[in-house]
């Protein structure tokens, strides 16, 4: 009895490690490298392109996104950053032209627009459109009007 016990205790043990993990490309190039637990992602992963680039970054949680996530292009530049609740797109994100200036952002849910994106132009606000589940209901493209019609906390 007492060493099943011991076994119990050393197979617990030894199946809730966490373990440092590195995949490489064909060429040599790291491809990912975060932390294993129970098989599963778990905190911290970065992920790179075939050039080496690194191609986004976050949290995960039981093998799942979570947290604040970040994206790049092959030439290093952010291309996306935003919010994941279990492996899902939500609240705002932000996204980048090829200069990383915010060129949109928008609410997402379930991976979906669903809310409001304002649109930007030389960082200027230029339009709004709202959306429901992916389809865009409408779009405004003065801030007078856009106040008018929408409440203003539904941007927080």
């Amino acid at each position: 009895m007492k060493s099943l016990v011991v076994f119990l205790l050393i197979s617990s043990f030894a199946f809730g490690q966490k373990t440092y993990q590195k995949t490489y490309f064909d060429n040599g190039n790291l491809k990912s490298e975060g932390w294993i637990q129970n098989n599963e992602k778990t905190k911290y992963w970065k992920f790179y392109h075939e050039n080496g680039a690194l191609k986004k970054e976050g949290h995960f949680y039981k093998d799942k996104e979570t947290k604040y996530w970040y994206f790049y292009r092959a030439d290093g530049t952010k291309e996306r950053e935003g919010h994941f609740i279990n492996g899902v797109k939500s609240k705002w994100w932000l996204f980048y032209d090829d200069m990383e200036i915010v060129d949109h952002k928008c609410q997402l849910k379930n991976n979906l627009k669903n809310g409001y994106c304002l649109m930007y132009k030389n960082k200027k606000l230029i339009s709004a459109r709202k959306y429901k589940n992916g389809k865009q209901l409408k779009e405004w493209t003065d801030l007078k009007s856009f106040k008018k019609e929408n409440n203003l906390r539904d941007l927080q």
